[in-house]
C-alpha cells in the first residue's frame, strides 16, 4: 500500500543551502508543486519554517546524508512530522541528478 500525504515537502539539505519542494493541492484539487531554495542561516531557516507552515505542510522528508540535516530537523520537529530517509531507499530519479529533482522526488513511507 502506498501512503500519500496531502500536504508534504521534500528537502535536499546541503552545507550552505536547502532545496525544498512542496506538494499541495490547488483549488481544483490538482497537485501543485513549488520549489524554493533557502540558505542555511538562522534567518533563512526561520523563513523556511514559516513558508512550510503557510503551505499547510504536515509531513517533511529529508535525506540523512551528512550532518547538515540535524539543525534543520531540530527546527522543524515540533511543527511537522519529520521523516529522515535513507538516500538509498528513495526511488532513483532518471536523468541528470539535480538538487531540485532530489527535493521533489515522490517519497512514500
Amino acid at each position: 500500500m502506498e501512503i500519500v500525504y496531502e500536504r508534504c515537502s521534500g528537502l535536499d539539505v546541503h552545507k550552505k543551502k536547502v532545496v525544498v519542494c512542496s506538494s499541495t493541492p490547488d483549488a481544483a484539487g490538482q497537485r501543485l508543486k513549488e520549489t524554493r531554495t533557502f540558505r542555511t542561516t538562522t534567518q533563512d531557516l526561520l523563513h523556511l519554517l514559516d513558508w512550510l507552515k503557510d503551505k499547510g505542510c504536515t509531513h517533511i522528508a529529508m535525506e540523512s546524508t551528512g550532518v547538515y540535516w540535524k539543525p534543520i530537523y531540530n527546527l522543524l520537529e515540533g511543527h511537522f512530522e519529520v521523516l529522515i530517509v535513507n538516500a538509498q531507499h528513495i526511488k532513483a530519479v532518471p536523468g541528470r541528478k539535480t538538487d531540485v529533482k532530489d527535493a521533489g522526488v515522490n517519497r512514500s513511507a
